[in-house]
């Protein structure tokens, strides 16, 4: 064993990560999430736990480098111009939310007991969402590119940009403050301003050139740790100059962002940024002081409870405001209706400068903590029981007297496609469909579609099944489609029965539902695929086309076979032609062989002579 090593950071290590894969897991498989795990692992093994670990706060400091990681990758999905896009929302909605919310905040503090002082810093903390919770929740739910999931990103922005102003507020609320303050305050603002141009500078002029360098040079691990260099880099240049580690490394990410090694970059911080940001989780847990909760815990409790009711109530009136619809608005105040991480430098600093006591430091921190494990099970909460936004039916026509020759029920991909013969033909046709939104996008294309369930009997005869020629059933749910071939075989039998197939176990089916006319969604075009596959090999075009006719003929035997066999799918499996690697013989055959006949040897190609008449194999 080398000299100087402790086994008990190795036990530590390996007690991480157990907490973490037993705990991530299982809660994920009850619907939890991730984050939730996390927590609840780190509590477990914490000081305040089993007590494997005596200081939370060291594992914090290293852990919050996930954190930064995960903003660094943030930014390079967002280019400078997308950034410049959201002015508005970081600025403007940002502002307007944390104004309110720390106002509101600030009277609950009051109405706690708190002093004015110890009620704004509280409040100022609790109104710092946490990131490292919010952007996870938002990237398992894979909203963070969609409109909502960007504007809670740029209030996150707006919320890291608003620590320096709130530090140096706190050096301002100092009872021991000394003249000088505001001097040393003036130079801090400077120091911190010359640090974001610097970064943005360097991000200009030196950042791309290096990795040209670097990637010349063809050493992997040199990207690596150049990748590395950048995003820890400007963490610590951002925190040097009093701002956020944060948005340092998003700042960062978005001058990489139309870079060449974008892509690169991101795939060398990826696995950092997963394992780092997961011990962050772990050790917010380690960090929930269960002492402080049990000695206080009607403050604990109920403080907690209204401040994220109150911050909530903020975040939905804001965005009601600006005019967001309710589903959205409520998603949002719950989702970042928690304290966060910034809110332990807040206390820190404000206990530190003896504007908060120990006691009410450490109990504004116990309800920070268990606020942020609060919020996964109350996005569980409003998934489970909030009512699904209804869509708007505004400018939706639902299919009412139609009598077109034929009814097309379905318009997604396969759908249009195959409108497209009809339409060409000025053929009278009515297409019906019950995605709205598909509706909505269809028009802008120069297409009327109504609205209607064509699984519903009384919609198939308002759409004009009753009289059309044809059914055209192109739904891309095959229960969807079975229902419907159902109705329309008892109440429509004048119309020609065409029905879009899932696969060959649906089009046995359809056939022995009596459609018309079916055919696999995939069947087709995987032909053509194929032909096209030939001739990239250098195969002639009239050889193509030969083999892609052999290979309809040899599909269509095969499911003549099946249908014979009462849809046997192995029936005329011998029609398929495979690829598995033909058995060998284990000696050497002590003579040629020969065909049974002049049919054999002709189709084989074989020269030798057929074998006489009446030969056979041997025991026939």
């Amino acid at each position: 064993m080398a000299a100087g090593f402790d086994a008990s950071q190795l036990v530590q290590v390996v007690a991480l990560l157990g907490a973490a894969v037993v705990a991530v897991p299982l809660f994920r498989r009850l619907g939890l999430g991730s984050v939730l795990g996390y927590l609840a692992a780190g509590l477990l093994i914490g000081p305040f736990g089993l007590g494997w670990f005596a200081d939370p706060q060291a594992i914090l400091h290293v852990a919050e480098l996930g954190v930064v990681m995960f903003l660094f990758v943030i930014g390079l999905e967002m280019r400078p111009s997308h950034l410049w896009a959201l002015r508005r929302q970081i600025f403007g909605l940002g502002s307007l939310q944390i104004a309110t919310c720390t106002l509101a905040l600030t009277l609950v503090g009051r109405l706690l007991g708190m002093a004015w002082p110890v009620a704004f810093i509280v409040g100022a903390g609790f109104v710092m969402t946490s990131t490292a919770i919010v952007m996870q929740l938002l990237e398992e739910r894979g909203d963070i590119a969609i409109p909502r999931g960007q504007k809670i990103v740029s209030i996150l922005l707006f919320e890291d940009m608003l620590i320096v102003p709130l530090l140096a507020l706190v050096a301002f609320m100092s009872p021991t403050g000394v003249e000088g303050d505001a001097t040393a305050r003036l130079l801090d603002v400077a120091v911190a301003v010359g640090a974001l141009a610097g970064l943005v500078v360097a991000g200009i002029y030196l950042l791309n050139p290096m990795f040209r360098v670097l990637a010349a040079a063809g050493a992997r691990e040199v990207l690596t740790a150049a990748a590395l260099l950048v995003v820890l880099g400007a963490a610590l240049l951002m925190q040097l100059g009093g701002l956020s580690m944060a948005m340092g490394a998003f700042l960062a990410g978005v001058l990489l962002s139309e870079s060449t090694f974008r892509h690169q970059i991101e795939a060398d911080i990826e696995p950092f940024r997963g394992i780092l940001l997961g011990l962050f989780f772990l050790g917010v847990g380690m960090a929930l002081d269960l002492s402080v909760v049990a000695r206080d815990w009607p403050l604990v409790l109920s403080g907690m409870l209204a401040l994220m009711a109150t911050k909530a109530a903020g975040i939905y009136a804001v965005a009601r405001l600006l005019r967001s619809p309710h589903a959205e608005a409520l998603d949002r105040a719950v989702l970042m209706a928690q304290g966060g991480e910034f809110a332990f430098v807040l206390f820190a600093a404000a206990g530190a400068a003896g504007v908060i006591d120990a006691r009410a430091n450490a109990t504004a921190t116990a309800m920070v903590v268990l606020s942020m494990a609060f919020t996964p099970l109350c996005m569980l909460a409003l998934r489970r029981f909030a009512r699904a936004p209804e869509a708007s039916m505004e400018g939706i026509e639902e299919a009412q007297g139609r009598t077109g020759s034929v009814l097309i029920i379905g318009f997604g991909r396969f759908g249009q496609v195959m409108s497209q013969s009809l339409l060409a033909r000025d053929v009278d046709v009515t297409i019906i469909d019950n995605d709205i939104e598909m509706i909505r996008s269809a028009a802008d294309f120069g297409f009327k579609i109504y609205y209607g369930d064509g699984a519903r009997l009384d919609v198939l005869h308002a759409s004009g099944a009753g009289v059309a020629r044809v059914i055209a059933v192109c739904v891309d749910n095959r229960a969807a489609a079975d229902r419907i071939v159902e109705l329309a075989r008892h109440e429509f039998p004048q119309a020609r029965l065409l029905v879009r197939s899932y696969d060959r176990e649906h089009s046995l089916k359809l056939i022995a539902a009596g459609v018309d006319y079916q055919i696999r969604e995939t069947f087709e075009s995987a032909v053509e695929f194929g032909k096209v596959a030939l001739r990239s090999v250098g195969i002639a075009q009239e050889d193509a086309d030969l083999i892609a006719t052999e290979i309809r003929r040899r599909d269509a035997e095969r499911f003549e076979l099946e249908i014979a066999a009462s849809g046997d799918l192995r029936a005329g499996a011998g029609l398929m032609i495979g690829n598995a690697p033909r058995p060998t013989p284990y000696t050497t055959p002590r003579r040629e062989s020969r065909a049974l006949n002049a049919q054999a040897a002709a189709a084989a190609g074989d020269d030798a002579p057929a074998a006489p008449p009446g030969a056979g194999p041997p025991g026939d």
